[in-house]
């Protein structure tokens, strides 16, 4: 028998523990995708989907070498979220999304545990350019995007989730040398 294992490193910040997605993920995930939260990664679904999403979150790890987070609250210790880079089939280059669970929205922990993953995909990774995909209408993800100091570049059309705007993040040398997250 072949075991297959990936390391997926723990990251920290100032509020929140980015750890790999596990099984005691799949409740609060459950409680995402039957919320209104959902609405822009493609909607509700019931718990045998969100199951098989569980498992592609840990799965991508496997296959891609990187992947998302779960987004831990430090002072409650709760997940809070889901973080990190991603690029699926169909997806025009690497992504950094992020999703916040029921009342964890409006504190930044998006924007601080985004640019925790970005710093991972530059730094670790070797990144040059990553995008952020947002939805025209998801004015809370367009805002994290703009404090990341991401501009819009364009759209993409997908084939299930239709025209989103594509966010292109700064590049590693112009963080650097004084870019907007400099300053955050």
């Amino acid at each position: 028998m072949t075991q297959t294992s990936t390391h997926i490193p723990t990251l920290e910040t100032d509020r929140l523990i980015l750890r790999a997605p596990s099984i005691s993920d799949f409740e609060p995930l459950c409680a995402f995708y039957d919320s209104e939260r959902a609405r822009y990664v493609g909607g509700q679904m019931d718990r045998e989907k969100v199951w098989r999403h569980l498992a592609l979150e840990a799965g991508h790890w496997n296959l891609m070498g990187y992947g998302r987070w779960t987004l831990v609250e430090k002072s409650s210790e709760q997940p809070c979220g889901m973080v990190g880079l991603w690029n699926p089939e169909g997806w025009p280059e690497p992504e950094i999304g992020w999703d916040l669970f029921d009342g964890f929205g409006g504190k930044g922990y998006a924007t601080e545990a985004a640019l925790a993953a970005r710093s991972f995909a530059y730094d670790v990774l070797g990144w040059q350019t990553v995008i952020s995909l947002i939805a025209p209408e998801n004015h809370a993800s367009r805002s994290v995007a703009q404090r990341m100091g991401a501009a819009q570049d364009g759209v993409f059309s997908h084939v299930r989730f239709g025209d989103v705007e594509v966010w292109r993040h700064m590049a590693p040398a112009d963080i650097e040398n004084g870019g907007m997250e400099a300053y955050a």
